[in-house]
């Protein structure tokens, strides 16, 4: 399910500081992207960031949720989205902080992909 327009004003103000935050649906769900970079997915009003193999361990607290996912084939597909933790709605600066690290992680991963992938292009 896509984000409500009250989710998606509400995460279009907090994440500012990030850049120029917009959010485009995509395959039922909701990308949240930053200057053209896609580095969050929301699915039922709920926030997932970015990870990689970068950022693991700093996101670690938000491991004990799934990750997003979808099957296909009879197989889970992880996409490498982790649900952002609850206390951050609550904690501008810490909501902040944890989106430049999925930033991050969607940096590495676009230019693995040669800036292909994410993009709000």
């Amino acid at each position: 399910m896509v984000a409500s327009a009250s989710f998606a004003e509400f995460l279009r103000d907090q994440l500012a500081p990030l850049g120029h935050i917009t959010l485009r649906r995509m395959f039922g769900k909701t990308g949240v992207f930053c200057d053209g970079l896609m580095f969050g997915m929301v699915s039922d009003n709920m926030l997932y960031l970015r990870v990689d193999e970068g950022n693991r361990e700093a996101f670690k607290e938000a491991a004990v949720e799934p990750p997003l996912s979808y099957v296909k084939k009879g197989e889970t597909i992880d996409l490498s989205f982790w649900r952002a933790p609850e206390r951050l709605f609550d904690d501008p600066d810490a909501f902040v902080a944890w989106g430049r690290v999925a930033m991050g992680a969607a940096r590495r991963i676009s230019a693995r992909w040669g800036g292909k992938q994410g993009s709000a292009g």
